[in-house]
């Protein structure tokens, strides 16, 4: 069972396995996918190596409809793949998948049309290793912030991004 409560305006959760990792991920692009918006919904994961971010964006993708294998794409950077057309109606075509693991500079990220990327409405946007490129997130990013509590349980906080 996935446990939620409310700290500080920030929302924390406890999975106890992968499956539930990937469970929140699911239901939390459901309600994502409840939101209009102007620009592009951005998540932003951090968190150390191993604590759940690929998981739970395994689960993410499942609840966009998106059936291909969500692996991180550590050395290709960035991945794009189309929302199924039975999510049409919320208005979201695309998913891309960024990992930041790799970048040494924030800069780096803007040479595959990220700045393009994070403004249409139609993409979800999902960035593992967010806190590599921090200054050039938007500000209404929201930040996923994955901890170990043991070998199993994670603690996920959610929050939106905090202005420099």
């Amino acid at each position: 069972m996935v446990k939620f409560f409310k700290k500080n305006k920030r929302l924390e959760v406890l999975t106890k396995s992968p499956t539930q990792t990937k469970k929140l991920g699911k239901i939390l692009a459901g309600e994502f996918l409840k939101t209009s918006r102007k620009k592009a919904l951005v998540l932003g994961l951090i968190g150390d190596l191993g604590g759940g971010k690929t998981t739970f964006l395994q689960g993410f993708a499942r609840g966009l409809g998106i059936k291909e294998k969500i692996l991180s794409p550590s050395f290709v950077i960035m991945k794009k793949f189309r929302v199924p057309v039975a999510n049409i109606p919320c208005q979201i075509s695309n998913f891309y998948h960024f990992d930041c693991y790799r970048i040494e500079k924030p800069k780096e990220i803007l040479n595959l049309g990220f700045k393009e990327i994070i403004s249409d409405p139609r993409n979800i946007v999902t960035i593992e290793w967010a806190d590599h490129i921090t200054k050039i997130l938007p500000k209404d990013t929201k930040i996923l912030k994955f901890k170990f509590v043991d070998r199993k349980t994670r603690k996920i906080t959610i929050e939106n991004k905090e202005l420099d």
